[in-house]
């Protein structure tokens, strides 16, 4: 049964507001067709930059949300029962080979590395993916690529990437934009006032000093637009920032009475 390509495509371009030169990096890559890994704290911009490059390469995209269940089978697709008796049914990494679409896997290191190596002969000159259980071995389309995304700052003994699947990948590195830039996305993506989106961007900063002193992640630019379309609500600026900048991201009282004085001071 041959797969409906254009369910995958990008039909709308997606905002994405470019920082550096990941743009034309990421171009070349896909051009060589190379494995792409995008590294980067919780909420930067690695999937939304991912969604736009499809758009603009015009290819399908397959994405996929990686977690601790997730098996090979999973990814490659396995047998199911049904009133005529069992039938194969690819896995959207199976798809996105067969079909020459770009295959990201979001958060890869959340699933077990015994699951991750059956990525391993598509990174290499093989593009191949084994599908030992239906004894077929699937060559890569001409235009697919693999993608997977990772927040380094998640790293730890037991959940990280192997060498041997990390020195299968080029790499771009993503971090939260400096604050004018940052402003500019939230107030393009939300149509906020520009004060608005410069006051919410501070209050970001301050969170992301308190890394590593209470807090494990600082307040995402997810985050801030959260907060951003909240207020466009006419929700008082204030409460939304407790709700969409404060309440997600910690339980303790300290940090909590911190960012409330942070917000405070900027709203007022």
């Amino acid at each position: 049964m041959s797969t409906d390509t254009q369910q995958y495509m990008v039909s709308e371009e997606p905002f994405y507001q470019s920082v550096a030169n990941e743009v034309e990096l990421y171009e070349a890559a896909y051009s060589e067709r190379l494995p792409v890994m995008v590294k980067g704290p919780t909420g930067c911009g690695k999937s939304r930059f991912i969604e736009y490059m499809a758009w603009k390469l015009k290819k399908p995209l397959i994405t996929v949300a990686c977690n601790e269940d997730m098996t090979a089978s999973d990814l490659v697709g396995r047998y199911l029962l049904d009133a005529n008796g069992t039938r194969w049914l690819d896995g959207p990494l199976t798809v996105a080979a067969r079909i020459g679409a770009i295959c990201y896997l979001d958060e890869v290191v959340e699933a077990r590395q015994d699951t991750t190596v059956v990525i391993h002969p598509l990174t290499d000159h093989r593009r191949t993916l084994p599908l030992d259980k239906k004894g077929e071995l699937v060559n890569a389309h001409e235009d697919f690529q693999l993608v997977i995304s990772y927040n380094p700052g998640y790293q730890s003994l037991m959940k990280d990437l192997k060498q041997s699947t990390k020195q299968r990948f080029s790499g771009l590195h993503f971090d939260y934009a400096e604050g004018k830039v940052e402003a500019d996305i939230v107030a393009k993506e939300t149509g906020c006032d520009a004060d608005v989106a410069t006051n919410l961007v501070k209050i970001g900063e301050t969170a992301r000093n308190l890394k590593g002193h209470g807090l494990d992640e600082g307040i995402s630019t997810r985050l801030l637009v959260y907060a951003a379309r909240l207020i466009n609500r006419g929700i008082n600026p204030n409460q939304a920032c407790r709700m969409a900048l404060v309440a997600p991201i910690t339980d303790d009282a300290d940090i909590s009475a911190t960012l409330k004085h942070s917000i405070d001071a900027v709203f007022g």
